[in-house]
């Protein structure tokens, strides 16, 4: 921050800020107009005054180097040294001039309150009192300052704690909103990840399998050829549609939708198809169907381009279970893929990234070989927290 005013709980930065600080803590030693007046006016000879005003000069520096300095890390036995330090020119001053400097016990108990933590400042500031008290009594006359010091040196003290505190939590705030921010970064990072992997995995196998289909064509059938390449170029806009709806955090798959996609990449890739009608989706909340959508796209994607499947079998289904309603989708192929998504026995990227979608709407996935081929699993709730319970 390059302004001259600065936020509580940050330390100051450049000349400026550092004068601001200054400023503030200086203006609390108006309160030593009595020191100063008795000085001044208190028929002291020469010798003492000198030594008067360079004791008060002493205090004063003492006191803002301690204040000013809080919270930078220093021990606990280095603070207290300086408050005893701070105590015995107090004690000295008041003892040798007179009832008037009683008034610098105040700055004591302030300085406790603002360097030392509570568990250690709750014991400084009344001690600061109880010797405000003692002193104020063997000082001549002194008895009748002490019920005006006696309370803002308690108040004063136990009130920068609490700003003390408050300087804490306010520098702990702001390092949980960047831990936070960073968080909700690296969440979105992932999050386009995951989307980029299964939008393009999808379309570019698509545009893969037409654009063989079209080579094979050319030149004995080159209206066939055509209709490949008008496809591939459907699927390409399509895909841009999508990968910049997924980076500006709209991309919401349907199901329907990702029927009808996976249809028409299974029927391009040579893959018999069994997939059921249009899904009923009553009740069904739309983070799990969209959670689902995916799962389909990723599991039709790993069959076209791993599995090298004849077959391949999707199932819909609406299950009863001891915690409620879910949507089951099964995608099954007669295949052996050798990547681990179809028909191996280790999980790549996109079953990583679809474990993370299902595992956020509370759903779960299996997926792993069979006797010949590969079968993967996705469970999703099929009611919203609120509908889970109600009759069905």
């Amino acid at each position: 921050m390059s302004g001259v005013g600065f936020g509580i709980g940050q330390r100051p930065v450049n000349r400026k800020q550092r004068f601001v600080k200054s400023l503030w803590t200086g203006i609390w030693l108006v309160y030593l107009g009595a020191p100063v007046s008795d000085l001044l006016h208190g028929g002291h000879s020469t010798g003492v005054r000198i030594l008067g005003w360079l004791g008060l000069a002493a205090f004063v520096a003492w006191y803002m180097v301690l204040v000013f300095r809080t919270g930078r890390g220093e021990r606990n036995g280095l603070v207290l040294g300086s408050l005893g330090v701070l105590a015995a020119q107090s004690t000295l001053l008041a003892l040798t001039l007179g009832r008037e400097w009683l008034v610098l016990f105040v700055y004591v108990s302030i300085a406790s309150g603002a360097a030392l933590p509570l568990r250690m400042a709750r014991w400084t500031i009344p001690g600061a009192c109880a010797l405000l008290t003692a002193v104020a009594f063997a000082v001549p006359d002194g008895h009748s300052y002490l019920a005006g010091l006696l309370i803002p040196a308690l108040l004063g003290g136990f009130a920068m704690t609490g700003v003390r505190e408050l300087v804490r939590t306010t520098i702990a705030l702001r390092e949980a909103r960047a831990t936070v921010a960073q968080l909700a970064a690296n969440e979105e990072r992932l999050r386009l990840a995951r989307d980029l992997h299964d939008l393009l995995g999808h379309s570019l196998s698509l545009i893969t399998l037409k654009s063989e289909l079209a080579g094979r064509m050319l030149p004995g059938r080159p209206d066939e050829a055509a209709q490949q390449v008008a496809d591939i170029e459907q699927v390409s806009r399509q895909a841009l549609v999508d990968v910049r709806e997924a980076v500006t955090g709209y991309r919401r798959p349907r199901l329907h939708g990702e029927l009808a996609g996976a249809r028409v990449a299974l029927a391009a890739a040579g893959v018999t198809a069994a997939l059921p009608d249009e899904p009923g989706l009553d009740g069904v909340p739309e983070e799990s169907e969209s959670a689902l959508a995916w799962a389909l796209r990723e599991a039709v994607t790993n069959v076209v381009r791993h599995s090298g499947a004849r077959r391949c079998t999707v199932e819909l289904l609406r299950r009863q279970t001891l915690d409620g309603p879910v949507l089951e989708l099964t995608v099954e192929d007669d295949g052996s893929g050798g990547d681990g998504t179809g028909g191996g026995t280790g999980q790549g990227n996109g079953l990583a990234g679809l474990t993370e979608r299902l595992t956020t709407v509370g759903g779960t996935l299996e997926a792993g070989p069979l006797k010949s081929g590969f079968r993967l699993v996705a469970r999703v709730p099929a009611a919203g927290p609120a509908d889970v319970g109600s009759p069905a």
